[in-house]
């Protein structure tokens, strides 16, 4: 049963990361005719709409604390990780972004150790500085002087940090036992709550004359069916099926889908300074997560002697 759990949670897992290393190529050709608030709000509101068809009933039995993770999920996963990615996309190249959040997974294990005492070691260290140095070097994107500066690259090291608090907070509302399509549901709720206060400041227009354009539409549609309802509730599922750490680590896979895809959808040029900084992000990536494995192993037979 375990096995068979496994199997199916890394196929989702696999599933969503498919989906969502292509999700900034279909951003970037959104961001011609909409903002990025613009974006996230449509998205989400779609998203909603298709898991209400999908499952229409009520979450009910709810306390206040699950409230307030519910909440906070929605505040971390849906409108602060998707505004700073959507508002990095106006800066930097779709191929940075998907780079750089492959980090996420670092924050999501310093997390786990400042939550759950669970320490890394050295290993990690050393791959956290070999994907740093990969980050670096994809912002300069073979630029001619060389400098740390790009806004949207920042912004996109502060979504990875928001969705490793989402990761923790999704595996508490996981223990809850409730549907994962209505736990997903409640999160876009708040998700999109969190937006209302945001929309005037951030100049949101309902410009809807702009869905006449097919590839508006199109979109729209792969963000808000695909990469929102579908993608959001296998990863959840995968998430409760495999644990934080393992479905973390599909993420190492959007730098490689996601450059793919910009090279072939925005002709976007990829230069040799960037490429060597993807491989020592993947590289640094695949070195911590080895060890924090081979750790855990370890700490499993130690206890069973």
């Amino acid at each position: 049963m375990k096995k068979d759990n496994d199997i199916k949670g890394h196929i989702l897992a696999f599933i969503s990361i498919l989906i969502w290393g292509t999700t900034f190529i279909s951003t970037k050709i959104l961001l011609v005719d909409f903002s990025p608030i613009e974006i996230l709000f449509y998205r989400f509101c779609i998203g909603l709409l298709i898991l209400l068809i999908a499952y229409p009933h009520r979450l009910k039995g709810t306390n206040k604390k699950q409230e307030l993770l519910f909440a906070a999920a929605g505040l971390c996963g849906i409108t602060l990780y998707f505004l700073l990615e959507n508002i990095a996309l106006s800066y930097t190249a779709a191929s940075n972004i998907g780079v750089i959040i492959s980090v996420a997974p670092f924050f999501t294990i310093l997390l786990n150790w400042l939550c759950d005492g669970e320490k890394p070691k050295a290993n990690f260290f050393m791959g956290f500085i070999a994907a740093m140095t990969g980050i670096c070097l994809i912002s300069f994107n073979g630029s001619a002087v060389l400098k740390f500066n790009p806004m949207g690259d920042l912004l996109a090291i502060g979504a990875a940090i928001v969705w490793a608090v989402y990761s923790i907070l999704l595996r508490r509302i996981n223990n809850f036992g409730y549907n994962t399509i209505q736990t997903t549901r409640r999160i876009f709720c708040y998700g999109l709550l969190f937006m209302l206060p945001v929309l005037v400041p951030l100049h949101f227009q309902w410009g809807l004359e702009r869905f006449a354009q097919p590839v508006n539409l199109l979109n729209f549609l792969f963000l808000g069916v695909g990469a929102s309802a579908l993608c959001f509730v296998t990863w959840n599922l995968a998430v409760k099926l495999l644990g934080v750490v393992k479905s973390s680590n599909y993420i190492y896979l959007i730098p490689v889908i996601t450059v793919v895809t910009s090279v072939i959808v925005l002709s976007e040029k990829i230069t040799w300074i960037s490429a060597l900084g993807t491989v020592m992000t993947l590289m640094g990536l695949f070195i911590s997560e080895k060890k924090v494995r081979v750790t855990k192993s370890k700490k499993m037979k130690i206890e069973e002697m």
